[in-house]
């Protein structure tokens, strides 16, 4: 019994020190330590994204040709509640076909990029263009070991992968930490990416900084791996068990 008791005791200990190893985030951060974000990241648009375009002017019968609407009307028509503005989806050429100026190809322009691109074409038509832009389609996908896996909508152009792990209800115990896997489509390419997120190297990652439509999987550790592998021996061990218990019942009332 002392044996057994000695055993337990010994192996709790051997398992929380092996979890603090496995689980803490950015274990090589010291005390009082600045960590400068140095990571160049600026979103590009990409083949099938959703972008919203909307000019605007002093003159709004003179910028009302570049905004379309469903239902006919315009910028400045008739102020319907029931009025609803037209997106642009980045066509497999990287082009989007734009009112009056016709196709524009923003495949891999940051939104800036495209802004400036836009003033210069519209110049010929509008004075001092205001434009907004926006990403309707930004969503990342959150897969395997987390809480609360799912796809997720992204507001704004920036989403850090401890973001999007924090809308997933981050990591449960038994997510491999040092190993996430990033999956990135560049226009039909896949890139995997591997992260390592207990050392802060992480932050200069390729990765550290999603793109839309990005997919993190979290991969299940040893542990996790060695529970399922145990559950279903389990699994079989109580069935040949319930299996020779039923012969056992059968032969003994034949008897």
């Amino acid at each position: 019994m002392k044996s057994i008791l000695v055993f337990s005791i010994f192996t709790i200990l051997l398992t929380s020190c092996g979890s603090k190893k496995n689980v803490v985030y950015f274990q090589d951060v010291g005390k009082y330590e600045t960590l400068v974000d140095q990571n160049q990241f600026v979103s590009k648009f990409k083949v099938d994204d959703v972008v919203s375009v909307f000019i605007s002017t002093l003159n709004p019968e003179a910028s009302a040709p570049f905004n379309l609407f469903i239902g006919g009307g315009r910028e400045s028509g008739g102020g319907s509640g029931l009025q609803q503005q037209v997106d642009y989806i980045v066509d497999q050429n990287g082009s989007i076909d734009f009112p009056v100026i016709g196709k524009i190809k923003i495949a891999g322009l940051s939104s800036e990029e495209f802004r400036e691109l836009l003033t210069q074409k519209l110049s010929d038509y509008l004075k001092d263009p205001i434009i907004n832009i926006r990403l309707k389609n930004f969503t990342v996908s959150v897969l395997g070991q987390v809480n609360r896996p799912g796809t997720y909508a992204v507001n704004g152009e920036q989403i850090t992968i401890l973001e999007a792990i924090g809308l997933a209800g981050d990591l449960d115990i038994k997510g491999m930490r040092n190993n996430i896997l990033v999956i990135r489509n560049f226009n039909g390419t896949f890139v995997h990416h591997r992260i390592d997120l207990t050392s802060k190297e992480a932050m200069k990652s390729p990765v550290y900084y999603l793109t839309q439509n990005d997919v993190v999987y979290v991969e299940p550790n040893k542990s996790a791996v060695t529970s399922s592998s145990m559950d279903n021996r389990a699994t079989i061990a109580i069935s040949i068990a319930s299996i020779l218990i039923t012969s056992t019942v059968i032969l003994l009332s034949r008897n």
